[in-house]
């Protein structure tokens, strides 16, 4: 038996003291639990993904004084904590073992990822041989987060190399369907090697980023033994019964003998968390994102244009639940093409969510830009132009008010609309974070209800409405797109799954309808190139995870 202590923690990037502070006061309670080993988040030091700081020598230096500040600060307990190595001009992604005040030994992540949001062999350099902790109460395996990710891999290597429990440090990202991914993985591990594992993931929002902690632990047979909660900051210590030592002859390791503490005391067991929905964790993970985004970045409050739609809604209520009421003004923006039902739904869900509405009517400010312009421009009916115009006046208005009191502006667009380009550059794009950017439309209806569950603070007239952008009489989302429940399902095929029209024919997709749809998103790639960032929930978010050059001539219409 070894007890561990799993400090599933919410690191800052580059914010190298914070995050020392924050290993240390984990180490403190570590050892006043009478934890053998302190786990922590991989490059919890640094904060994840570090990207092109790590190619400053400075930082470097900084990252391995404050992993030598942490073993001489915290001598009472042995850590693993994630951090980069570097070495004579080659950088690893590491956990440093630190005992007795001192940095013990030094492990190298050997997988590195390169897909998806991942780009570590832009930066390090692969390791080469596992590690294996030597003490009289137990022989331990260290891995890092990817390494975990391959049945032939480091988990193997440990196993037979004679790890009777393996630590596993991650900062594992966010997506749907994610969690079960992940359990699958440790469970498999587990009973193929019979050997527990002590999985400990980073948590927090960082830039397009959220790490959503869900730290657990494994018996050798698959069982769960303890399950840290999803979306927040948790620390645990749970005694790990161990897996029977078989090594095979020969099996190369890297090997530290250490001396652990005695845990002493009663037996230490962690709550087994109950796992979220998969509607909840995309509620909680743009909650978080937000949060972070917003605080981590030095701002306190958020502004939002709340147009009575259910995009704007869904945007203030989980603005208001993230970042509290107090700290959310909104500001209805009316023109002539208004309903007077919106301005009413804004104002009604304004009071529900306790926020601050303010209200500017745009029909002057509009009439007088196109006064200006007509008198130059060569008269045309009303039509994509002005629409525009209206979605920009109200962008300009956004961030003329974020000038002035310094808050954050939020865009609104969902995924959908994104995908389509059914968005204004410099309109309804403006803002410095596009909460809903990677969920799609008929997710915003899921999520909107699922808050609603809760408490009802979404009008039902809002969720039961035409979608519009009210730019001109009578005007539906539907006069530009298909429906959102024809639309969506074509959009997951061919953004996340890299789908043709011929693959989305065989589904029973009428071609022509595939073909214009594809068509829409291609063409709108250069809009989504300055869109502002958005928490990633998808498989393939918009940004880091789907690069598609804006010049480019392919159509996949085949």
């Amino acid at each position: 038996m070894v007890r561990f202590a799993l400090a599933q923690l919410n690191q800052v990037v580059g914010d190298i003291d914070g995050n020392l502070s924050r290993l240390i006061e984990a180490a403190s309670r570590a050892a006043e639990s009478g934890a053998q080993i302190l786990l922590a988040p991989e490059l919890a030091i640094t904060g994840y993904p570090p990207e092109d700081l790590l190619l400053k020598s400075s930082f470097l230096r900084a990252t391995r004084r404050a992993l030598e500040n942490f073993a001489a600060e915290a001598p009472d307990v042995t850590a693993v904590i994630g951090f980069a190595d570097s070495d004579a001009g080659i950088l690893y992604n590491a956990a440093g073992v630190c005992h007795d005040g001192r940095v013990r030994a030094v492990y190298r992540k050997q997988l590195l990822p390169n897909y998806g949001v991942f780009d570590e062999r832009r930066y390090f350099t692969s390791g080469t041989s596992v590690l294996l902790i030597d003490s009289p109460a137990a022989t331990i395996g260290v891995c890092v987060c990817e390494d975990a990710w391959s049945t032939t891999g480091p988990v193997a290597a440990l196993a037979n190399a004679g790890a009777q429990v393996i630590a596993h440090i991650n900062a594992s990202v966010f997506h749907k369907g994610k969690v079960e991914l992940r359990n699958e993985m440790l469970k498999e591990h587990s009973v193929r090697h019979g050997v527990p594992i002590v999985y400990v993931n980073m948590v927090g929002g960082q830039d397009e980023l959220v790490f959503d902690g869900g730290s657990t632990v494994v018996s050798q047979t698959g069982e769960v033994l303890a399950r840290l909660p999803q979306f927040t900051e948790a620390f645990e210590v749970v005694d790990i019964p161990l897996g029977p030592v078989q090594a095979t002859k020969g099996a190369p390791a890297d090997r530290i003998s250490l001396e652990l503490r005695g845990s002493g005391g009663e037996s230490a067991r962690a709550p087994i968390e109950p796992e979220l929905t998969p509607i909840q964790e995309i509620y909680e993970a743009l909650k978080l994102g937000l949060a972070d985004y917003v605080r981590k970045n030095g701002f306190n409050k958020v502004v939002i244009g709340l147009s009575g739609g259910l995009d704007s809604a869904l945007t203030a209520t989980i603005a208001a639940d993230a970042l509290g009421a107090q700290n959310v003004l909104t500001i209805a923006l009316p023109s002539e093409h208004s309903t007077t039902h919106s301005l009413d739904d804004a104002r009604d869900l304004a009071q529900r969510l306790g926020v601050e509405l303010l209200e500017i009517q745009i029909a002057d400010i509009y009439r007088s830009f196109t006064k200006e312009a007509d008198a130059i421009l060569e008269h045309a009916d009303e039509g994509l132009a002005e629409e525009n115009l209206q979605a920009r006046i109200r962008g300009m208005l956004l961030m003329f008010i974020s000038n002035r009191y310094g808050h954050l502006v939020l865009a609104t667009g969902n995924k959908s609309e994104m995908a389509c380009g059914y968005a204004t550059l410099y309109g309804d794009m403006v803002g410095a974070f596009a909460l809903l950017k990677d969920v799609y439309k008929t997710e915003v209806y899921e999520l909107a209800r699922r808050r609603n569950a809760v408490s009802e603070v979404i009008p039902d007239n809002i969720l039961t409405k035409p979608p519009s952008a009210e730019l001109r009489p009578d005007q539906k989302d539907t006069d530009s797109l298909p429906a959102y429940e024809i639309l969506d399902p074509i959009l997951q095929a061919y953004i996340e799954r890299d789908e043709g029209v011929s693959d989305l024919v065989d589904a029973g997709i009428d071609a022509v309808l595939a073909s214009e749809v594809i068509t829409l998103v291609d063409r709108s790639e250069f809009k989504r190139r300055q869109a502002p960032p958005g928490p990633k929930v998808t498989t393939k978010a918009f940004g880091r995870d789907r690069r598609l050059p804006i010049t480019n001539r392919w159509r996949e219409l085949s």
